[in-house]
């Protein structure tokens, strides 16, 4: 039998000299996939939305309602007095006639600013001076005996005594709060410092001359992204511990600035004949502690690479 050829047997194939390059693998983005792993939590998402509502009241709130804490023109009228939660007043009012309801968010607002202001202060300093700290054998033997010294001390007698020491007053709390507290986020980073710079690959970057500046900010402080939040999500519950006891005991804040320890403090007595007085700020305090921890600790679970594999 004869095979007869033909010029349609073959086609010529053109050359793509980029399709080397292309890479089958799915493009990974590392905030996508954090992301991701964070909103796949159910609680996390509910304790979100519930920080989220938390934030906006409290700082939204009281620019509508002006609360003045030291206001008492509604000493005198019985009828504002006392009056438990209801449609008018949501969370009821107080001996001077205050809605709780404004009282409240307004020493929301207090509690969590100071919460903020000192995480963000000393997660700062701690994490530059815990990666210079880590990386220097020098600063090492002069720091750790610093740390040494304040950390066999409570820190919460250090900020109490610095607090009568500077006296009361909105900053000089948060001052008393930072001085010695970024020696704590410091110690932690540096101990993961020092498990970051004698792996392989750092070893090279220091033997093929990278300054150590570059190799802490480039090379290190990056892997470290869901350690920093893990402490940040510590930090920020205690701080608010800490303002609150230290404003129950009196100590702190001026006279005229409203706080959830302060709230708390002043309605205590109220514990046995008007309950509401005290326990829903004890509430809103919790709430703002418990969402706040559960939303960072499930941030720095998925800003975790090994939780992405």
């Amino acid at each position: 039998m004869e095979v007869k050829e033909t010029n349609n047997d073959f086609s010529f194939v053109k050359m793509d000299e980029h399709a080397s390059e292309r890479i089958d693998a799915p493009v990974y983005s590392y905030w996508r996939a954090v992301w991701r792993k964070f909103f796949s939590s159910k609680v996390a998402i509910a304790m979100l939305v519930l920080m989220v509502a938390i934030l906006l009241m409290s700082f939204i709130q009281p620019m509508l309602s002006g609360y003045d804490y030291m206001n008492v023109e509604g000493i005198n009228d019985f009828g504002k007095r006392y009056n438990p939660p209801s449609a008018e007043n949501w969370f009821g009012t107080d001996a001077n006639g205050h809605s709780l309801f404004d009282a409240v968010w307004a020493g929301a607002k207090t509690s969590i600013s100071i919460s903020v202001i000192a995480t963000v202060v000393c997660t700062l300093i701690g994490v530059v001076v815990g990666a210079i700290w880590g990386t220097s054998k020098k600063i090492d033997r002069f720091m750790i005996e610093i740390y040494n010294i304040f950390s066999n001390i409570p820190q919460l007698l250090i900020i109490m005594v610095l607090s009568y020491s500077f006296g009361s007053g909105f900053w000089n709390l948060i001052f008393a709060m930072c001085l010695t507290s970024w020696l704590a986020t410091a110690y932690f980073i540096r101990v993961q410092v020092m498990i970051m710079r004698d792996r392989e690959y750092n070893l090279a970057s220091k033997t093929l001359g990278t300054p150590t500046m570059r190799m802490i900010f480039r090379n290190i402080l990056p892997y470290l992204t869901s350690v920093i939040v893990t402490d940040v999500s510590r930090a920020l519950p205690s701080f608010i511990s800490y303002e609150t006891f230290l404003s129950f005991l009196g100590v702190g804040l001026s006279a005229n600035v409203p706080s959830l320890g302060k709230l708390i403090s002043k309605y205590t007595a109220n514990m046995s004949n008007y309950p509401y007085l005290f326990w829903i700020p004890v509430a809103v305090l919790a709430l703002v502690s418990v969402s706040l921890y559960i939303v960072g600790q499930t941030l720095a679970d998925a800003a975790d690479p090994r939780t992405h594999m």
